[in-house]
């Protein structure tokens, strides 16, 4: 089909109506073949492709499913408090409160605030990372010869910049990132061993206990030793649900974590949100 006129690149664009690619968003959600809860639930459907981010708002007890597809995706998580960005994921207190660098199905992500901003309900991977952070314009172009968001490796740091641009964020907005589907384990004289993924399928389920603005870039973990950038597609399923609430296992799995879901339950009834 002709494109070179203003009427041929219309009626191109519109044949492509109904296309499915390898990656891409489904709009409405709901069309997703596969649904992991009942289809009128999903509200995000989105296969991201290596090299590509997203980005999307939840509201409060939204879950939210990634899933390493053929084994070599990596997700660089970034989450705010939806309305108050400053409220925002803080990887050193979320390791720090809890006496643990691996993130694990019970694990809480915390702002700096002591609340929680979501939890790690599941995970069928065990290979993540809360201490690294995503790389870098400098290091990706020092690895692969660039990391611009246009390259064929763009770095992590640079497609978050673009997904914060897109929620009124700024690149000063930008904390480290918490990764996950590619592991990192810390050896006894301090140094970081990069352990690599769990393999294809894997997945971890997150359960948003704010309203949350979630940016996610999909590409190589920076202490990935292999030449190539190598970065594989990443599923993305968020379905309505309920934030976590006292009774839940979850809720008095730790002293630790009970505070954050208190101070959380406080700070939100006394905004009016129950």
């Amino acid at each position: 089909m002709a494109t070179a006129t203003t009427y041929g690149a219309r009626d191109h664009a519109r044949a492509q109506q109904g296309a499915h690619a390898e990656a891409m968003p489904v709009v409405p959600a709901t069309d997703w073949p596969a649904p992991p809860c009942e289809a009128g639930h999903l509200v995000w459907a989105e296969t991201v492709a290596g090299g590509n981010y997203t980005h999307r708002v939840l509201a409060r007890g939204t879950e939210l499913r990634l899933t390493d597809v053929k084994g070599d995706a990596c997700a660089h998580v970034l989450l705010y408090a939806d309305g108050r960005p400053w409220e925002r994921l803080n990887t050193a207190d979320t390791v720090k409160v809890q006496w643990n660098a691996y993130l694990r199905a019970g694990a809480l992500l915390l702002s700096d605030q002591g609340r929680v901003l979501a939890t790690v309900i599941a995970d069928t991977g065990g290979r993540h990372d809360a201490l690294c952070g995503t790389s870098t314009l400098v290091r990706n172009t020092d690895r692969y010869g660039d990391g611009t968001p246009q390259s064929a490796s763009p770095a992590g740091r640079e497609l978050l910049k673009l997904a914060a641009l897109k929620n009124g964020l700024e690149p000063r907005d930008l904390p480290p990132s918490i990764s996950f589907f590619q592991g990192v384990e810390v050896r006894g004289d301090g140094v970081l061993d990069f352990t690599g993924s769990a393999g294809p399928a894997a997945s971890v389920t997150l359960r948003a206990e704010q309203d949350l603005v979630v940016l996610i870039a999909n590409v190589p973990h920076p202490l990935d030793p292999r030449p190539d950038y190598t970065s594989t597609p990443l599923e993305v399923l968020a379905w309505r649900a309920a934030p976590t609430r006292p009774g839940d296992w979850l809720w008095d799995a730790s002293p630790e974590g009970r505070r954050a879901y208190l101070n959380t339950a406080g700070f939100l009834t006394a905004r009016g949100q129950s």
